[in-house]
């Protein structure tokens, strides 16, 4: 039904590069049709120009959403393009991290539904997670709507406050980028122990992906599966006595971690 509403009013999408063709691609794939959306990209990919969409010719009257796909510096730039359709029945969604909802109603108006998201990275492989938080006039149907629109990429969750999207950047926002160090990490360590430099990364990239793929695919907890495949005495056990160090292991490693992340998520927003 949302994607039917939004073929029916049309869909803005304000900046295409990675994250905005992930969303476009999943839109498409969906149903959506190609000719319901009008992109606004002053450097279009190859993919985007032929995908059948209305690129760079303006903007609908009263589209169904708007949704913001550029980078938080250059959002006062882009916004004035879109401002005419602020304070009516267009659902306003942005994707860029650090600015926020009353920002947005500045420029557009605050009667403007309004929903902020904070998408990741996986996206690109329809295996993203996204938080959402809407403003008052965005109300049930609002964040029934960008939920369905970002359901086309992952999973979604609903935040209870604003407050709550800093730390959602700071877990899975920024949390691609841990995962990938992890890769490195290891493949590192595995050379360190004599492996060449190409096995180890083979390893270390084939178990992060297998076992992110199975904690994904299972029903028990991390702890569980963690402990599933820790035998006492043995060699895992023995890594994650380093690794589960309440002093130098990976938890108050990755609170300190997700902790900066978050409060740069709070700079940003001010």
């Amino acid at each position: 039904m949302a994607l039917e509403q939004v073929a029916q009013k049309g869909l803005v999408l304000l900046g295409c590069g990675k994250m905005g063709s992930a969303l476009l691609a999943g839109w498409i794939a969906a149903g959506l049709p190609p000719r319901s959306v009008w992109v606004l990209e002053p450097n279009p990919s190859d993919w985007l120009v032929a995908a059948g969409v209305h690129l760079n010719k303006g903007v609908p009257p009263a589209p169904a959403v708007a949704l913001l796909a550029v980078k938080p510096q250059m959002m006062g730039a882009a916004l004035p393009s879109l401002q005419a359709l602020g304070n009516g029945s267009t659902l306003v969604v942005s994707i860029a991290a650090g600015t926020s909802i009353a920002t947005f109603e500045e420029v557009f108006g605050a009667r403007t539904p309004i929903v902020r998201t904070m998408p990741n990275t996986p996206a690109m492989v329809g295996r993203g997670i996204t938080g959402i938080v809407g403003n008052a006039h965005a109300g049930a149907d609002g964040l029934a709507l960008a939920e369905a629109l970002m359901a086309a990429v992952g999973e979604v969750v609903r935040l209870d406050n604003e407050a709550q999207i800093d730390a959602v950047t700071g877990v899975s926002g920024s949390g691609p980028a841990y995962v990938f160090h992890l890769i490195e990490a290891m493949a590192q360590a595995g050379v360190a122990q004599g492996l060449s430099a190409e096995v180890s990364m083979k390893l270390a990239r084939a178990t992060v992906c297998g076992a992110g793929e199975l904690a994904f695919r299972c029903s028990d907890t991390a702890a569980q599966l963690r402990i599933n495949v820790t035998s006492p005495g043995g060699t895992t056990a023995a890594a994650l006595a380093h690794l589960m160090d309440s002093d130098s292991g990976m938890p108050p490693l990755l609170a300190r971690a997700v902790a900066a992340a978050t409060e740069r998520g709070r700079e940003l927003s001010k």
